[in-house]
C-alpha cells in the first residue's frame, strides 16, 4: 500500500507522521508499518510511528504512537506536539484536547522558542507514583527517591506513570553504559516489571535538567518527551526543584521548557518541526518499505531548529 507521511521531530525525537483519520488498518498492520518506517536501517528511520486519528465529542482529534519494535505506547509527548501541529493545520484550530491511548492531553500553539521554530504547549497528567500504575511488582505503594528491591541497581529511583511507565534517577554524571545495561534488563520484561519501563538518568544542572533515556521499545534515544516530563515531575516530587518552577530540560536532541505542579500536571513547551513531505510503498505484513518519494523539503524549519539548539 502507498502511504503519505511527514517526517518530523520534537526535540530531536524523530518520526514519520501519518494522517490516519480515513485509513482502516488493523493494529497488526500499523505495527508492521511502524517496524518498516521506524527502522534505523530502513529507508526512513525514526524513534517510532505517529498517527493522527479521528476525534470524538470531547476530543478534536486523537493520537497513536507505535514504537520501532511495533509495540504501542500510551503516549509520546515529543510526538504529541507534531501530531497537534498537523491537527491544527488540517482543522484550522489553535487549541485542542487530544485523545491518547489511555488518557488525554491539552495542546495549544505557543510563542516560538526561537525564530522560525514552530512551538506547541502541551499539558499531560496527572502523573502517578503508584507502583501499580507504573507496573512495578513490589510491596511498596510508591517508590520515591529510593532503591527498588529486585532492580539490578543500587541507585535511588522515582517511579512515575504519565501514563507510560518511567524509572527516574538523579545522577552526578550520566554513565551511558550503565544506563543501557539497566535499560536492556528492563526491556526483557522481567517479573519485577513485566510490561517494561523507560529508564532515565538525570543530571541536575542548577535549576535545569539534562535527561538521558533508554526508551521502552526503542532503546537509547536522543530524546523522549514523556521521560522529560517525568523527570520534571520527579524533580519537584523529590524536592530538588520546587513545583511551579519553569526549567530548561536538555537532551541530546535539543531542549524543552518544562514545569510541573503538585497535583501531577506537567506542561512542556517544545518544537514541532516538519522536515519533509513524502509518500512511500509499504508492505505491513512483511514490515518492509520501498525508498520514499520526497515531494517537498522544509529546509527553513530544519535550519531554524539547528540555529536554536545549544552547540
Amino acid at each position: 500500500m502507498r502511504l503519505a507521511f511527514i517526517k518530523c521531530h520534537g526535540s530531536g525525537n524523530d518520526f514519520p507522521l501519518i494522517d490516519a483519520r480515513a485509513l482502516d488498518l488493523s493494529d497488526a498492520d500499523w505495527a508492521g508499518v511502524a517496524r518498516a518506517l521506524a527502522d534505523r536501517d530502513g529507508p526512513v528511520g525514526g524513534d517510532g510511528l505517529l498517527l493522527l486519528t479521528a476525534g470524538n465529542e470531547t476530543h478534536a482529534f486523537g493520537m497513536r504512537m507505535f514504537n520501532s519494535d511495533g509495540s504501542e505506547a500510551e503516549t509520546c509527548l515529543n510526538g504529541l506536539r507534531c501530531v497537534a501541529r498537523l491537527g491544527f493545520e488540517l482543522l484550522g484550530i489553535d487549541t485542542a484536547r487530544v485523545r491518547l491511548k489511555t488518557s488525554g492531553a491539552e495542546v495549544a500553539r505557543a510563542a516560538p522558542l526561537a525564530p522560525g521554530v514552530v512551538t506547541i504547549r502541551e499539558t499531560a497528567g496527572p502523573a502517578s507514583t503508584r507502583t501499580g500504575d507504573v507496573g512495578l511488582r513490589v510491596a511498596a505503594e510508591k517508590v520515591i527517591d529510593e532503591p527498588i528491591p529486585g532492580l539490578p541497581s543500587t541507585r535511588s529511583f522515582t517511579a512515575v506513570a504519565i501514563p507510560n511507565p518511567h524509572l527516574v534517577t538523579f545522577v552526578d554524571k550520566v554513565d551511558e553504559a550503565e544506563l543501557v545495561a539497566l535499560g536492556d534488563w528492563c526491556e526483557a520484561g522481567p517479573a519485577l516489571i513485566p510490561a517494561r519501563a523507560n529508564v532515565s538518568f538525570v543530571e541536575l544542572r542548577g535549576k535545569d535538567l539534562f535527561v538521558r533515556t533508554y526508551e521502552r521499545g526503542v532503546g537509547l534515544t536522543d530524546s523522549c518527551g514523556s521521560a522529560m516530563a517525568s523527570s520534571v515531575y520527579a524533580a519537584g516530587r523529590t524536592g530538588r526543584i520546587p513545583f511551579g518552577t519553569a526549567m530548561k530540560v536538555f537532551n541530546r536532541g535539543g531542549l524543552v521548557i518544562g514545569e510541573a505542579d503538585a497535583a501531577g500536571m506537567v506542561t512542556l513547551h517544545g518544537n514541532a518541526t516538519f522536515l519533509y513531505d513524502a509518500t512511500i510503498e509499504v508492505d505491513p505484513a512483511a514490515a518492509t518499505a520501498e525508498p520514499p518519494l520526497v515531494h517537498a523539503r522544509r529546509e527553513d524549519e530544519a535550519a531554524a531548529w539547528a540555529a536554536a539548539i545549544p552547540a
